[in-house]
């Protein structure tokens, strides 16, 4: 018999299993990033009449021959909602899963950005119930200090387990997975 109830929608396809979620409106299941060192920020143009000012497009260069850019809408989640400007290095998540238009660089809908600060990590993943990682690279321990919220910055009072989430973190374990004990959990509902 088959669990009706859906905490993230779950589906099988080949003995593949995807969590996928809305993420300002796009259908996100597996994310990936990519880092480097901001070398433009500038409007990005949408709609039919071309509009400006709420969508920006970021360029980044990792330093070894790669650029990307990223357009930031009002729904990428910016961590710790710090002010990003030229010359900052960051990590751009997006949606694996989502079309993107064939151009170089490579044009991807940003969907978290973070401030490189040094010994602090960030990963946006599925979390399963056990608190690991869709990769097996990361197993979250929640301690009493952990903070965990929602995107807007309100307190999430249950369990974040089989969610899609941001973790802020430092220091981990060299086992596998690596395990370690989150300064701030952000769920995405």
């Amino acid at each position: 018999m088959v669990n009706s109830k859906k905490i993230t929608s779950i589906s099988q396809i080949n003995n593949l299993y995807t969590h996928e979620h809305l993420i300002g409106g796009i259908k996100v299941a597996n994310f990936q990033s990519f880092s480097g060192v901001i070398t433009m920020i500038s409007d990005f143009m949408t709609g039919i009449n071309g509009e400006t000012g709420c969508d920006k497009l970021v360029s980044v260069d990792n330093g070894y021959g790669s650029l990307v850019n990223f357009v930031m809408t009002p729904d990428t989640y910016v961590v710790n909602y710090v002010m990003l400007s030229v010359g900052d290095r960051i990590t751009g998540f997006y949606g694996m899963d989502v079309a993107v238009p064939l151009i170089y660089p490579p044009q991807y809908r940003a969907v978290v950005m973070v401030k490189d600060i040094p010994y602090q990590n960030v990963k946006v993943d599925y979390f399963n119930s056990q608190l690991e990682s869709s990769d097996g690279k990361l197993k979250l321990n929640i301690a009493p200090s952990t903070q965990i919220l929602l995107r807007n910055g309100q307190a999430f009072t249950k369990y974040p387990s089989n969610r899609n989430l941001i973790v802020v973190y430092g220091p981990t374990t060299k086992s596998i997975p690596a395990q370690t004990t989150p300064y701030k959990i952000i769920v995405v509902c």
